[in-house]
């Protein structure tokens, strides 16, 4: 599977965005999609999944009710809304897909991971 994530940009605190990774190559709702991301100097983190079906998905507690995750298996697109933006989601974005079938991954359960998006958050 081939990942292109984009959507990232320089907002202010309190401001949404909307990142989009679009998937080439293989049967996208195989897949558990998954978005990660890794600040400066920090490790990359999971952010969210969501399951092939799109029934199911899972947040990490720092972004739990700012963040949503969605799909579309139609158009081989995964989404992740991101609002009320503070300085500490500053970090490069991520899209991945995972061949597992639990919500919660880590970057050993990725098997294609996309090139990231930044997003800067401005105080």
């Amino acid at each position: 599977v081939q990942l292109q994530a984009s959507g990232g940009g320089l907002v202010q605190a309190g401001s949404s965005l909307r990142l989009s990774c679009a998937a080439s190559g293989r049967t996208f709702s195989n897949y558990l999609m998954a978005w990660f991301r890794q600040a400066p100097g920090k490790e990359r983190e999971l952010v969210a999944t969501i399951s092939r079906d799109a029934r199911h998905t899972y947040y990490a507690d720092s972004v739990k009710g700012r963040f949503t995750i969605s799909r579309d298996n139609a158009k081989d697109t995964v989404y992740l809304q991101v609002s009320s933006l503070k300085p500490e989601d500053t970090a490069v974005y991520f899209c991945a897909a995972s061949g597992l079938y639990r919500m919660v991954v880590d970057t050993s359960g990725v098997n294609y991971w996309g090139k990231g998006t930044l997003v800067t958050v401005s105080s």
